[in-house]
């Protein structure tokens, strides 16, 4: 599986090799690139170290970008490349826990890898021939399936707080093991308080990392094991031991447990319903009530999906995600409780297009499948009866939408300045004229004609509003 000696390095990265080495410098293919290339794996990020300062690489390459040059780092474009380059170095003093307080550049590579976090990552290959150099046995650690600290754990996770956020997330994304020491350092209380002093961004980039992993309950379990989930998401940590299990059987696990495996039971490359996966149920401790019910407990948790919205709100503001991610994420929490039943009306149906909006409805469903595959960790059966439901829903809201039912007041076959040259002022009364119209066409699609809805608007106008 793996070649000690060597890995084959792409054309662009050889011709890249050449530019250094006729300019009399020394370049490596390090960190991330190479430890894929032993997996087997497919790379399309390449980061560089080199003995070239950043003011020679700026000199002998025409497009370079200092991304980071105070800590001996930019950024080559060529090629239709982006190439982060490095020059070797070591650090000293990580007094904010993230950036070397000195950076001292190093004669070797082998000095430059001792300066990195993980064995695995602490691999160089030669970009002319693709030799590897491994001073840390970094092979046999990927062999292994171990995530194994270069050095003492401790001192790594010293100098920089994400360190041992990056340690999980790499733990969910390959499915390796944590070495017993590096993992005892993790929840040590000094290196929790290097955690906590991370930036929240820093902390928000890995935890969606984890999220996007095969399986995100694992990397999630331990954020939520060695204390950094509760730094960073204080509001999961009343959900666990919150138990929800009662002789309906709907429920097998904590909601804690319940919400890590709703979040496994989510499309991998889809972020938003991951991440209200994650939220949709940390709002039930709070609402969590008990009926005795012929002698029997039963368990309530009535409202909780408005009490999570607002908390998916408060932690999502908190790890700094996009006011747009926020009202997504929290809108589809907010309605992930909808229960459908064939007797609902046509209106109803609208409505709940409306409420949900058009644009939200893939993720909703989503969501609901994820919800029941957090109950017992098993996908929702074809056609069972809540599956039947789910898609006769589906069916009835494309053939609602496919007859152009009007779902917004843009949908309205008047607008504002139909209803001004009727002599109806702008303002806050056309407002309420123009949603009852709306009201009125939910309920009466054929009401939806511009001759109707005029007549009904001057109705309105004379009866409710006119003075």
């Amino acid at each position: 599986m793996f070649s000690s000696k060597s890995v084959k390095i792409p054309e662009k990265l050889i011709k890249v090799s050449k530019i250094f080495s006729d300019n009399g410098f020394k370049s490596y293919l390090v960190g991330g690139a190479v430890r894929d290339m032993l997996m087997g794996k497919t790379c399309h990020d390449y980061d560089i170290a080199t003995n070239a300062t950043p003011e020679q690489v700026m000199k002998i390459f025409r497009n370079v970008v200092p991304t980071g040059i105070a800590h001996g780092t930019v950024t080559i474009h060529i090629f239709g490349l982006e190439l982060e380059t490095t020059t070797f170095r070591t650090e000293t003093d990580y007094s904010d826990g993230r950036h070397p307080d000195k950076v001292k550049y190093a004669e070797t590579i082998e000095e430059d890898l001792s300066r990195r976090d993980f064995t695995m990552n602490a691999i160089a290959a030669e970009l002319s021939t693709g030799k590897i150099t491994d001073p840390f046995d970094g092979q046999k650690d990927i062999q292994r399936k171990i995530i194994r600290t270069v050095g003492d754990p401790f001192e790594r996770f010293s100098e920089d707080g994400l360190r041992p956020v990056r340690a999980i997330r790499f733990s969910g994304q390959l499915g390796f093991e944590i070495e017993e020491k590096t993992f005892d350092a993790i929840s040590q209380e000094k290196i929790l308080k290097k955690v906590e002093g991370i930036s929240t961004e820093r902390f928000r980039d890995e935890f969606c990392k984890i999220l996007k992993t095969e399986k995100p309950s694992v990397g999630l379990k331990l954020l939520e094991q060695t204390g950094m989930l509760k730094i960073f998401i204080p509001q999961f940590s009343v959900c666990r031991n919150c138990l929800q299990q009662d002789e309906r059987g709907f429920h097998e696990f904590d909601v804690a447990d319940h919400i890590l495996y709703a979040c496994d039971g989510c499309p991998k490359e889809n972020l938003t319903v991951r991440l209200a996966a994650f939220y949709h149920d940390i709002g039930k401790p709070e609402s969590k009530t008990i009926e005795i019910v012929n002698g029997k407990e039963r368990i309530h948790f009535h409202g909780h999906e408005q009490i999570s919205a607002e908390k998916a709100k408060a932690s999502m503001a908190s790890l700094k995600f996009s006011n747009d991610e926020i009202r997504k994420v929290s809108h589809l929490v907010k309605e992930h409780m909808f229960h459908y039943e064939s007797s609902w009306t046509d209106s109803a149906v609208r409505r709940f297009i409306i409420r949900v909006g058009a644009e939200n409805l893939d993720n909703l469903f989503l969501l609901r499948l994820a919800d029941i595959y957090g109950m017992h960790r098993v996908p929702l059966q074809q056609n069972s009866p809540s599956w039947n439901l789910l898609v006769e829903l589906k069916k009835r809201i494309e053939k609602l939408m496919a007859e152009n039912s009007a779902l917004s007041l843009k949908d309205l076959k008047v607008n504002g300045k139909d209803l001004m040259s009727e002599g109806i002022p702008s303002g806050k009364i056309m407002g309420k004229i123009l949603n009852e119209l709306f009201e009125t066409v939910t309920d009466s699609p054929e009401m939806n004609d511009k001759e109707k809805l005029i007549g009904l608007a001057k109705k309105l106008f004379s009866e409710k509003y006119s003075v």
